[in-house]
């Protein structure tokens, strides 16, 4: 309620200032000249007009899903540092990136492990599929390389990202 009484009142300012300079501008010319009317203001925004998305932002007319927006934002937060390679094998498609770690500590260390993510169409509410190419003695890698982990199972909730 006060935000709007705000903008009344800036939108009755500007409103006064571009007649009082309307009226200066008249009197400049010798008085002679009509008084323009203030400029309007929108009610979308301070000086802003309701676009068509499909005119301007989204040329290609597909809406995104939440889903694709959510793998956009997990994906932008992703961070492996020095340890973690993130590739994507089309650009164009955020739903199946691969993952090449190199541990620089622990049993691991020295060797590179290529993971890859399948995000499915119901992300976050179904978990990513992970499986690891690289073969490797560990208790959460089974022999056909599929990561046993409980949060990309049954333990798996929509406010878990791929980052977990």
């Amino acid at each position: 309620m006060l935000a709007l009484k705000k903008k009344r009142e800036a939108e009755k300012k500007a409103q006064q200032e571009a007649a009082a300079a309307a009226a200066a501008a008249a009197d400049e010319q010798g008085g002679a000249a009509a008084v323009e009317e203030p400029q309007k203001v929108s009610l979308l925004g301070i000086g802003g007009v309701k676009t068509n998305k499909n005119d301007e932002g989204d040329k290609s007319g597909k809406k995104r899903s939440p889903g694709e927006i959510r793998i956009q934002k997990d994906i932008a937060e992703l961070d492996g540092g020095k340890v973690a390679n993130v590739e994507f094998p089309n650009a164009n498609n955020l739903t199946s990136f691969n993952v090449s770690i190199s541990p620089d500590s622990g049993y691991w260390q020295g060797a590179t492990y290529l993971f890859s993510f399948e995000i499915p169409a119901h992300y976050p509410h179904s978990p990513p599929k992970v499986e690891c190419h690289t073969k490797i003695y560990h208790p959460n890698i089974d022999l056909q390389g599929k990561v046993c982990l409980n949060i990309l199972r049954e333990d798996w909730k929509p406010v878990l990202d791929i980052n977990a």
